[in-house]
């Protein structure tokens, strides 16, 4: 476990250390795209939060290799050789579009083209356990298309859910956390070396979405760009093939008796096996719903439109931050609930603590207006806006004039919302934007409400 924490240190440490130089480039070559009328920030951000991102995995890689515990992993297997090889080539791609934009279908064949360069490295899936019939052999081609779509599905379903700042970095660590933790429950728990490789790569991807989260929570000052999600899209797609049909389930004993009987025995344990996939729950229902309602207004399903899950958290009334948190929550609980179950699949209080968790977040979605404020202990640790703030008298004194008016020396009182507060033209400092001088140095940028 030390050998894996250190890991993760060190590419979190070189990823955060990595983006603002990474940011600065960024400016210095224009990768700063116009703001869209979809786009929820206010400010032009910097993407090619990617570059740092793959330096991370970079490190991380290297450090692994160099250390007793893991050095293993590299001598026995090629799927972390097979792992930077598609990474390198979807991220010159990430870093391409995210400068010149290019075309939809030719980053679909990257895409493509990236994971068949890890199916010819050995990074593919080999076989298929299904209940009641016990495991399946697949064939090359059958391995090989299985894996791409895999891949494919999973980079693209990163990519949909950026949205907003630090939601893909905070749900793809989410996933990953909860995917370390069953791959090392099987790798040291069952003793199954087949699920080291797994097991790196998930700490891996912790590691670069904590280093990159400080400089892209909200309000962001670097975008990861297609750079960035697609990579970290790639890694947890491999972390999940790495293990999928390499586990065989008479390692694992848990039933004595045929193949079948012992597939259909082990059904929760393989039920963590699709956390790479848990992520696309929502993206996925955020899909089926937009393109029912570009359909059902007579648009093309593929037109851009702010009527995505995070958009609607904005309309309903929740900050920037409480919609990021309302969706880390889902996720969490998606993940862990099946970590959970593989674990103690016959406990009903799994089941109660899940539905109770989903009363819990139905509630906070309710919930728009409610702010909460931590205690005096624990004020250095959270964000200012959920500080409790010590009153002036001034300030007790306008506490009753009505939102929008004027305090008694004539300056505009405060919105009571800081995440929506109106950013004055020529005011420096929003997005980190005191690095490339006052807003009004951008002329003639596209407003986010001005049609395109």
């Amino acid at each position: 476990m030390r050998d894996y924490l250190l890991t993760l240190c060190v590419t979190a440490a070189v990823t955060y250390l990595l983006t603002g130089p990474v940011r600065k480039f960024a400016i210095a070559i224009g990768a700063m795209p116009a703001i869209r009328a979809r786009d929820v920030h206010r400010e032009p951000t910097p993407r090619l939060g990617g570059i740092a991102m793959f330096g991370g995995l970079c490190a991380g890689l290297i450090v692994a290799d160099h250390l007793f515990n893991l050095n293993g992993v590299f001598e026995l297997s090629n799927e972390p050789r097979a792992l930077l090889s598609g990474a390198a080539l979807i991220w010159l791609i990430g870093v391409l579009d995210d400068k010149f934009e290019i075309d939809a279908l030719i980053k679909l064949g990257g895409q493509m083209i990236a994971a068949a360069v890890m199916v010819i490295q050995g990074l593919t899936i080999l076989w298929l356990p299904i209940p009641g019939v016990g495991t399946v052999a697949l064939t090359q081609w059958q391995g090989t298309l299985l894996t791409v779509a895999l891949v494919v599905i999973t980079i693209n379903a990163v990519n949909f859910v950026d949205g907003l700042d630090g939601l893909a970095a905070g749900m793809v660590c989410i996933a990953s956390a909860a995917f370390f933790l069953y791959t090392y429950r099987l790798w040291y728990g069952y003793g199954i070396e087949a699920a080291a490789p797994a097991t790196l790569f998930a700490a891996i991807l912790m590691g670069m979405c904590l280093g990159f989260l400080p400089h892209n929570m909200h309000p962001a000052r670097i975008f990861m760009g297609d750079s960035g999600s697609m990579l970290i899209g790639l890694v947890l797609a491999a972390g999940a093939i790495s293990v999928t049909g390499q586990v065989d389930p008479d390692a694992m004993k848990l039933f004595e008796g045929s193949e079948r009987q012992a597939t259909h025995a082990m059904l929760p344990v393989f039920i963590p096996l699709l956390l790479p996939l848990t992520i696309i729950a929502i993206p996925a229902a955020d899909l089926v719903l937009a393109i029912v309602r570009r359909t059902w207004n007579g648009q093309s399903p593929f037109a851009a439109d702010r009527g995505h899950l995070h958009h609607r958290l904005l309309e309903i009334g929740h900050s920037h931050s409480r919609s990021v948190l309302i969706m880390y929550f889902w996720s969490a609980l998606i993940a862990f609930g099946a970590v959970g179950y593989s674990v103690h699949s016959a406990s009903l209080w799994i089941v109660l603590v899940i539905v109770g968790l989903s009363a819990v977040g139905l509630v906070l979605l309710l919930m728009p207006r409610f702010t909460p404020r931590a205690p005096r202990w624990a004020e250095s640790f959270v964000p200012p806006r959920y500080r409790r703030r010590r009153r002036t008298d001034h300030e007790e004194g306008a506490e009753d004039a009505p939102d929008g008016q004027h305090g008694p020396d004539g300056s505009q009182m405060a919105s009571p919302d800081p995440d929506r507060a109106p950013v004055a033209v020529g005011v420096s400092g929003v997005n980190g934007a005191t690095a490339i001088g006052p807003r009004s140095r951008f002329t003639n940028r596209d407003r986010a409400d001005s049609p395109r």
